[in-house]
């Protein structure tokens, strides 16, 4: 076990949205074990939205590859960035060549984090790395990396800040389009891999039969990369300007703000599923593959009010989640008559 002397605590968790999310318990388990500690988290520009305003992290670091960060001398300059912050402690979330390197190159005295094949030997508090078997939450496997600092907090809570200029910016939206808090269904048709994408069809005929169930407005929600799906889902309905398309026409933190005042947000496996359930919004999320390290079990959204639909199809087959079985979850989430569990 490590001393626990460290004042000066690099936290680096630089992959997607919904990683960073799962991460903000240990975040918090590591500022209540160091609360003299000054703890700076290294994220992306992306994702830097999720963490401005956590009350457990006291400076944010950006790795901006597309930008400062950018090719081998801005890799170096992230690197004299580290070191002038003389850090004595790095907890790599994300283990990549990269961070690895980098934290070893800024003379971080105590590299904590998974062992793999990406640089891993450069970590000298190394653990085993098991989370491609998916045996616990991604929440969970964060957590067990704090027990070589001694800390066994299980607390699964995840924290998502919201932005007070958002909030504004969603407000006059609402207004705009005759919209009124828990009044809207998002649906989130993307995902980082297409082999999590419920089909375009799926997706259309779900918004058709949700509008002439409910008197909600349907929005369709995502980053610039999903607005060709959304297209493609729109014009596969009846009246697509019933429905409202914000597909790479918010930021990360508008997003944030819009899933607050959202009554249900039914989406594919993937970033805003934990973001809406670190709010307190109910959620669908859809599991089209059920295998080891992309299973359920270890990216199910978070608390009482995450819900999961999962496929029993084998590998290679299509996924068979119906239509009607979202519809008839979505009847249950808004009746409240059942708590979480997996269908």
């Amino acid at each position: 076990m490590l001393a626990k002397n460290f004042r000066n605590i690099l936290i680096v968790r630089t992959d997607r949205m919904g990683d960073v999310v799962l991460t903000t318990p240990a975040i918090k388990a590591i500022k209540k074990a160091f609360p003299m500690s000054c703890i700076s988290v290294l994220v992306t520009p992306a994702t830097y939205d999720l963490v401005d305003g956590n009350p457990y992290i006291d400076k944010i670091l950006v790795d901006d590859r597309g930008g400062k960060h950018r090719t081998f001398i801005g890799f170096l300059r992230l690197i004299c960035e580290l070191y002038r912050l003389r850090f004595d402690l790095a907890i790599i979330f994300h283990t990549k060549r990269r961070y690895n390197l980098a934290c070893w190159m800024a003379g971080i005295p105590h590299r904590l984090g998974f062992k793999n094949n990406k640089f891993g030997f450069l970590l000298n508090h190394p653990l085993r790395d098991e989370r491609h078997l998916g045996i616990k939450h991604e929440a969970e496997y964060c957590l067990d990396v704090l027990k070589a600092l001694g800390i066994e907090k299980r607390d699964l809570s995840v924290f998502v800040p919201v932005q007070k200029a958002a909030q504004e910016w969603v407000g006059h939206w609402m207004q705009e389009n005759g919209c009124r808090s828990q009044e809207i269904i998002a649906i989130h048709p993307g995902a980082s891999d297409p082999a999590r994408w419920w089909s375009v069809d799926n997706f259309a005929q779900l918004m058709e039969r949700l509008s002439s169930r409910y008197t909600l407005k349907i929005v369709l929600i995502g980053g610039e990369a999903i607005a060709p799906i959304a297209q493609q889902i729109l014009s596969q309905t009846r009246v697509p300007s019933m429905y409202l398309n914000l597909t790479g026409k918010t930021t990360m933190a508008q997003m944030v703000s819009l899933l607050r005042h959202t009554r249900l947000l039914i989406s594919n496996d993937s970033g805003p599923v934990h973001v809406a359930a670190g709010l307190g919004t109910s959620v669908i999320s859809l599991f089209l593959r059920d295998m080891p390290g992309v299973n359920p079990k270890r990216w199910s959204p978070l608390g009482p009010k995450g819900f999961i639909l999962k496929t029993t199809s084998k590998q290679g087959q299509p996924p068979d989640i119906s239509v009607d079985d979202v519809l008839e979850l979505t009847e249950k989430i808004f009746r409240r008559t059942i708590q979480y569990e997996i269908f």
